[in-house]
């Protein structure tokens, strides 16, 4: 299908109950933006066909108890994001970080609900345990490290490049391996005497999935996202049968209200304080002017990015 963004005019849904019209300032843009350009991410029934899973601004009007016109405010959306107002309900907001503008809040709901609803929300977080996050320079991966050194695991990731491990190392990974000039599975044998981990984060499927089973502990987890190098692979069950291992997966978009709620309340308690405290911090690769969306998003395609990409009104 036809990859490219045409800029018009919608009209605003209709406010409803418990939701809030959000004046955009920025819009964080991720790979299911990639998918839905393609025609292979439809939205919702009922949701608008523009763009954008996440956004900051400022709410402008409002059917909540929650939000007041006039606060600060990061939300995740089901769609939408590409746009000057966007409609969001109330439990999908967060207020902004108080030492963060409206790009760097834009860079977060996505990933971050993506994130805590996998290791926190869905999953038993193991305390003082130990992850392996592929993908590690993406926006899940910074988010992910962020998340599990916040609340006091081992981290190791896996990226492309020496920059990017190099960078993911800066946020404080225990150890980054280039999947191009390593293979992950001896690295993080090496790394950890052989123990492996206590969960893995998945986003490339594949014959990574094998792998990754490899690697986890008795009781383990893996966690899958997305599948970029494929949604089938070949693994063993007699191994998950013998570490008593779960397989599990989600998405994001689609859950419920209440669902996405719960997770933000989770947000705000753990890991918007440590935004406070500069203990964690956003990381933007480019800010493109609203206008040149189709450009911010060729650019994420290329792959070459460290951290968000975000939109600017």
């Amino acid at each position: 299908k036809d990859k490219t963004l045409i800029l018009q005019e919608h009209c605003l849904p209709e406010l409803t109950n418990q939701h809030v019209v959000i004046e955009v300032k920025a819009s964080g843009i991720n790979r299911p933006d990639l998918l839905q350009r393609s025609g292979h991410y439809p939205p919702p029934d009922g949701v608008t066909d523009v763009p954008g899973l996440e956004v900051a601004g400022v709410v402008i009007q409002t059917q909540s108890k929650k939000w007041a016109v006039g606060d600060k405010v990061c939300a995740l959306v089901p769609g939408g994001g590409y746009a000057s107002h966007v409609i969001s309900h109330e439990g999908s907001c967060l207020p902004i970080p108080k030492n963060l503008n409206f790009e760097q809040a834009a860079s977060l709901p996505e990933t971050y609900f993506t994130v805590w609803h996998n290791l926190c929300l869905l999953n038993k977080f193991p305390k003082n345990g130990s992850f392996l996050i592929h993908g590690g320079s993406s926006g899940i991966g910074v988010a992910a490290i962020n998340v599990t050194k916040t609340l006091g695991s081992k981290t190791f990731i896996t990226a492309g490049s020496d920059q990017k491990c190099e960078a993911c190392m800066n946020l404080g990974a225990d150890a980054a391996i280039n999947y191009n000039t390593h293979d992950f599975e001896t690295e993080i044998l090496r790394i950890t005497n052989g123990d492996g981990v206590d969960i893995v984060l998945d986003m490339v499927g594949g014959d990574y999935i094998a792998k990754n089973i490899n690697l986890l502990k008795t009781g383990g987890i893996h966690i899958s996202i997305s599948h970029l190098k494929g949604s089938k692979a070949t693994i063993s069950i007699r191994d998950i049968m013998k570490k008593k291992l779960t397989l599990t997966g989600s998405t994001l978009r689609a859950q419920p209200n209440d669902i996405k709620a719960e997770i933000a309340k989770g947000l705000h308690t753990y890991i918007w304080p440590a935004f406070e405290k500069n203990s964690i911090q956003t990381v933007i690769h480019k800010i493109y002017p609203f206008e040149r969306a189709q450009e911010a998003l060729n650019s994420l395609e290329k792959g070459q990015h460290i951290g968000k990409i975000v939109l600017t009104h």
